[in-house]
């Protein structure tokens, strides 16, 4: 006879178990560590009786061994109590066959579930999280932000999974602190302190709105030709959006301003080159070297080259040779020349 354990998801509605696991606990007398396993309501509902036992591996192993047993897991797993199983059915002349019965599957993104249950934790429990707001949490923003792009410039993959980690952790700290904005119900709100409440299921609901009205030929029977068009009905829906709320906009609304200086630069030309304007708006800035920087920026992009890429690909290579130099004038070998 079998031991048969059955595990669940805590990222997964406690109700929803797949057909192996409803066959699997109804194959013999179930039994259960946990006294506030959130599948118990459901399995009641289902007639199937659950007694909550104090685990004794030993015991269990033994009866396994005439009659089917069946252990409702942990959500956590149960992982030490499923090793003293193992070593019990071991240790008998004739042991139990133990057999695991995935319950539940985590969907995709399921993970996300648990940062949820973590950054919550943390914003009652840890002082410094809880002394956060969003404008003290911008530097780390912006911090976390450069070091996703360092791993993608050197090529760090490994590196990026955990640096798309600590940004990502930064969307979850400012939709929570949103969220304690949310005027609880039955108080006094003049609706701007309700409208400017959200949480992150409603950041979520938003870009994945943005997202399929935006991409009417995935979404909808819109044909396009290629990339370029897909560009072009970007722009075009953006616009719609601007005139259906109402906003009178320029080409460069939007533009945040308080990018680093090059990136603004190269960013304003774009924009303004999309919508028309003429070049010779660039031309006799007011003299002095912030214009001539400006006007390298418009060469670089009249060569289809990107001045940021460029000027960091040049940093990484005066920091190559900065580093080749002071290896090589620790070893004591001189100092080097560069070619």
């Amino acid at each position: 006879m079998p031991l048969i354990v059955v595990t669940t998801s805590p990222r997964v509605a406690p109700g929803l178990l797949a057909p192996a696991a409803w066959r699997a606990l109804s194959a013999g007398r179930v039994l259960t560590g946990s006294a506030g396993h959130p599948c118990l309501p459901y399995l009641d509902e289902a007639g199937i009786t659950v007694d909550v036992v104090t685990p004794d591996p030993a015991a269990l192993a033994a009866e396994a061994r005439t009659a089917a047993v069946v252990w409702l897991a942990a959500q956590d797993g149960d992982e030490d109590l499923m090793r003293a199983f193992g070593r019990a059915a071991l240790a008998l002349d004739e042991p139990p066959v133990v057999e695991l019965v995935p319950g539940s599957y985590d969907l995709p993104g399921a993970r996300l579930l648990d940062l949820v249950k973590v950054m919550d934790r943390l914003r009652r429990e840890c002082p410094w999280d809880r002394s956060q707001t969003h404008e003290s949490l911008v530097p780390y923003l912006v911090e976390e932000a450069y070091e996703v792009l360092e791993t993608i410039h050197e090529g760090d993959y490994a590196a990026l999974r955990e640096e798309l980690g600590d940004l990502l952790l930064q969307v979850m700290f400012h939709a929570r602190l949103a969220q304690e904005r949310v005027v609880p119900p039955g108080e006094e709100t003049d609706g701007e302190d309700e409208a400017a409440g959200f949480d992150i299921d409603d950041v979520a609901a938003g870009i994945v709105d943005k997202l399929v009205r935006r991409h009417p030929h995935v979404f909808s029977d819109v044909a396009v030709s290629g990339a370029g068009e897909v560009s072009d009905n970007w722009e075009t829906i953006k616009a719609a959006e601007r005139a259906a709320k109402g906003e009178t906009r320029t080409a460069l609304s939007g533009v945040p301003m308080g990018q680093p200086a090059l990136s603004l630069a190269a960013q304003l030309l774009r924009r303004a080159g999309r919508a028309g304007a003429p070049a010779a708006l660039a031309d006799d800035l007011p003299a002095g070297f912030g214009a001539r920087l400006f006007a390298l920026v418009r060469q670089a992009q009249d060569e289809g080259l990107d001045p940021e890429a460029e000027l960091r690909s040049a940093a990484r290579e005066y920091r190559r040779r900065v580093e080749e130099w002071e290896s090589t004038a620790v070893e004591g070998l001189g100092t080097p020349t560069t070619s």
